[in-house]
């Protein structure tokens, strides 16, 4: 039985089709037993193997024996559950994971874009919990600049002379700052600032315009708008306020499977993704 290349399991009414190798990724669990006729509580009809338990639990199980990878959506809350699942299967490394909530749950990512628009110009700051995706949007973010003549300030779009690309301000790892619009320099010459957001290529100079591309963008990258508010009534500073919940960085689980070894295994967290 050991040796048999595909597995159908029945979970509580639930279905699963899988390798016998994904079921002994940890020789010593009961689903690996179960396959050496070592487990009597798996009975098997119909040459299917019956479980009396959760099935929709075991669709996280089984995703876990064949990446070793803990993977749970964002509105996942059974926590102490699954965690009993695993207990019930002998799969320790993920019960101890699963134990360690903190490590699993969604965390709330605030972003805060603050706008003000000044006669032929408008200033952006913006403000977020998580640096990288401070950098992430500052990376997607670009400020072109040109000197103008006798064209009016609010073009959308850039004249023909050569523009060149202005570095974002970054007062910090959490915030980052940057302008549009046109500045009155010397006789009838005019600094222009256009904005582009990728990956839309469009290069913006009404600040009005920029907000909007702005805002797209963020609502599309997974934040939601969740108020918005004058912070200065004189200066009519306008502050935006997004969140999210995101998934932290994922856990591997390595498996050591040295000589004489049964499969002890060790969380670690995944090189695949960054953290804040």
């Amino acid at each position: 039985m050991s040796n048999r290349e595909v597995v159908v399991l029945s979970v509580g009414g639930v279905r699963f089709v899988t390798r016998a190798s994904t079921l002994q990724q940890f020789p010593e669990s009961r689903l690996a037993r179960m396959l050496n006729d070592e487990d009597r509580e798996f009975k098997q009809v119909n040459e299917e193997f019956f479980v009396d338990r959760d099935g929709n639990l075991f669709s996280y199980i089984l995703d876990f024996l064949r990446t070793l990878q803990v993977s749970l959506p964002t509105d996942f809350s059974d926590y102490q559950r699954l965690q009993r699942e695993a207990e019930f299967y002998e799969l320790y490394s993920l019960a101890d994971l699963l134990s360690q909530e903190h490590l699993l749950k969604p965390r709330l990512e605030i972003l805060e874009v603050r706008f003000l628009l000044q006669e032929m110009q408008a200033f952006f700051r913006i403000f977020g919990s998580c640096s990288s995706t401070v950098e992430a949007l500052a990376e997607q973010i670009t400020v072109f600049t040109s000197q103008q003549s006798g064209q009016s300030w609010n073009s959308p779009f850039p004249s023909q002379k050569p523009l060149f690309p202005l570095p974002l301000e970054r007062p910090s790892h959490h915030d980052m700052v940057f302008q549009c619009g046109t500045d009155y320099s010397a006789g009838d010459q005019f600094v222009a600032r256009y904005v582009s957001i990728k990956p839309d290529d469009r290069k913006l100079i009404n600040g009005t315009n920029v907000l909007g591309l702005l805002v797209d963008t963020l609502l599309k990258d997974g934040f939601r708008l969740i108020s918005t508010r004058t912070v200065s009534s004189e200066e009519k500073v306008e502050c935006y306020s997004f969140e999210r919940r995101r998934r932290p960085a994922g856990l591997t689980i390595t498996v050591n499977q040295s000589p004489g070894s049964s499969g002890m295994a060790q969380a670690k967290r995944s090189q695949m993704h960054k953290g804040k």
